[in-house]
């Protein structure tokens, strides 16, 4: 994708370090952050500097890298490798692409016979999980479209477009492709409380790409569903149970029964690797729970234009910050994929690699 048209990644690796778009900044300015170490690159996961469920992929995917690239010669390589895998998976508990990317580059490294042959291999691994993930956007993209019909209003939750992903993005991909050839489409930007991606982040790729769109408080979904002014409902996913449940932003679920209960179609887009055939259904998904600080704070920029946080809460409120919730299969109309569009419990499992 491009910004000012410059073409962009979400996340690279050049040389030993991992580089990124620094996703807190936007809208409010666009820049790259350099991250040397895989404890850099595990803690600007933690700290979502990159988020969404693929870029999350990737990012783990060039840390494993770097780990092999840091490891010691000798006995202590195994060790390192170990460690290091272990710190990039504590980062994100409901990402399966964050865990899908850690054991694919781990397993390169497993396999390889020697400590420089291992290097190669996790720098290897790694780009062609990146390459493959901006691919599969690409795929959901143009197998997505087809649903997408001519004059559609789209509702969309939190930010599933291409900073989420290496390019492209899942459920904001079918929407570019179908705009791109020339459908007309408009897109209802639900703002996404607390962190506001749809707002800050949605919004922002949108009016990059030209279509129209508003940005609505997330409790207004509902209401514009009932008086039949959306045609369908696209959304991202952080992991797919194999029952075809899934979890994706806080709120997703809601947005299902409103859409279920207005005879809306309410689809979700993914990649495979988003896919844990190992969870049987949403149940026995881990859901984060994040700092209460993001719901009791508001940030945003003062009128000259300084970042800024207020508290909109009195001083001894408390919060509940759940991250994500579980959509249930049957509220599901269907899941768009690389592979193709199935319904939930119809998805062909089996091993990831390609």
């Amino acid at each position: 994708m491009q910004v000012q048209g410059v073409d962009y990644r979400t996340v690279t690796l050049v040389g030993h370090t991992v580089r990124m778009i620094n996703q807190p900044l936007i809208p409010y300015r666009f820049e790259l952050v350099d991250l040397p170490t895989h404890r850099h690159t595990a803690q600007a996961i933690r700290d979502m500097v990159v988020r969404g469920a693929g870029a999350i992929g990737a990012a783990a995917g060039y840390g494993m890298a770097q780990v092999a690239l840091e490891a010691p010669e000798g006995a202590g390589f195994a060790a390192y490798v170990c460690e290091g895998a272990a710190t990039l998976r504590a980062t994100r508990p409901t990402a399966q692409d964050l865990f899908y990317a850690v054991a694919r580059v781990q397993g390169a490294i497993d396999g390889a016979g020697s400590v420089p042959a291992a290097r190669r291999a996790a720098v290897e691994a790694a780009q062609a999980l990146a390459d493959e993930n901006a691919a599969a956007g690409e795929a959901i993209g143009r197998i997505g479209a087809e649903r997408i019909p001519d004059g559609a209003r789209v509702l969309t939750h939190c930010n599933a477009g291409w900073l989420a992903f290496v390019d492209w993005g899942s459920a904001l991909a079918p929407i570019y492709c179908a705009a791109r050839s020339g459908k007309r489409v408009s897109v209802y930007v639900d703002e996404t409380r607390p962190r506001s991606q749809g707002a800050r982040l949605t919004a922002w790729e949108l009016e990059g790409e030209g279509i129209p769109h508003v940005v609505i408080a997330d409790n207004a979904a509902g209401y514009l569903m009932q008086r039949g002014m959306v045609d369908l409902v696209i959304v991202g996913a952080d992991r797919v149970a194999a029952n075809g449940d899934i979890a994706n932003k806080i709120g997703t679920y809601e947005k299902a029964l409103c859409a279920a209960d207005s005879g809306v179609p309410f689809y979700v887009a993914a990649p495979w690797s988003t896919v844990d055939p190992a969870c049987p259904d949403g149940s026995r998904i881990p859901i984060e729970e994040r700092d209460p600080d993001e719901v009791l704070l508001l940030t945003g920029l003062d009128p000259e234009g300084r970042p800024v946080s207020i508290q909109h809460a009195h001083a001894g409120a408390r919060a509940l910050n759940p991250a994500f919730d579980i959509t249930p299969a049957r509220l599901i109309q269907a899941i768009i994929t690389e592979r193709g569009i199935y319904a939930p419990g119809e998805l062909p499992l089996g091993p990831l690699q390609t």
